[in-house]
């Protein structure tokens, strides 16, 4: 039953952090506008994410464009798209082949030792795609605090952190937490078996002592 429920806990996991994958990479708050030295006008929002940019405007709806030309991007915009995309699809990846091992499925048999093995898979690529995702998340949050101290940069240029950085985060921790449950699985995976054969091993001094034992009464019977 324990082991039930840590499956399940690690599927749950490893599913939040599938899903923080999908809306990390859509989502344009990646970089929002800040408002310092004194700039209290409110009624204009600039996000940048990934794919476009939006400006949100008082009583005005809010319009995004995405970017026209991939060439022109800066390079760690490339390199982002480049890793959240492949983060996306191992996240995918990994939580399939975690359903695969789960027990209540039929397409492994009842061998344990293959479910532990694809519990390890399932767990390896869940904690691949956390690392994944914590490189571009991380490497625009430096450089967005950089260029927010740097004086060289104009105030109207710096930009403070998005929410999907935040997110970004939380669904890194959820991943590798996730794997590292689906990771544990395949450690446990021959304790229960040598216990049961060291047990085995234990009991039979004493199968082989009691047939001694009827042996030498049934010489004696004959004996007398």
């Amino acid at each position: 039953m324990a082991c039930w429920a840590l499956q399940i806990t690690g599927l749950i996991l490893g599913g939040i952090g599938m899903i923080g994958t999908f809306a990390i990479t859509a989502m344009p708050q990646w970089r929002v506008s800040a408002f310092i030295e004194g700039n209290i006008v409110v009624f204009e929002n600039i996000w940048e994410g990934l794919w476009m940019n939006c400006v949100y405007q008082v009583n005005i709806k809010m319009q995004c464009k995405f970017y026209d030309t991939v060439l022109a991007l800066p390079p760690i915009l490339e390199v982002s798209r480049g890793l959240m995309c492949f983060a996306v699809m191992l996240s995918v990846i990994a939580f399939l082949t975690a359903i695969t091992g789960m027990k209540c499925t039929v397409c492994v048999g009842d061998n344990k030792q293959v479910r532990s093995n694809i519990f390890l898979a399932a767990g390896i690529i869940f904690i691949l795609t956390g690392i994944l995702i914590l490189i571009p998340v991380s490497w625009t949050a430096s450089n967005i605090i950089g260029d927010f101290y740097n004086p060289a940069v104009h105030a109207g240029l710096k930009r403070d952190l998005g929410a999907a950085l935040y997110l970004g985060w939380v669904s890194s921790a959820f991943l590798m937490i996730g794997g590292a449950i689906f990771c544990s699985f395949y450690s446990c995976a021959d304790k229960p078996r040598t216990w049961r054969y060291s047990s085995h091993s234990c009991h039979r001094p004493h199968k082989f002592e009691h047939v001694e034992m009827k042996s030498t009464t049934k010489h004696s019977q004959y004996k007398f």
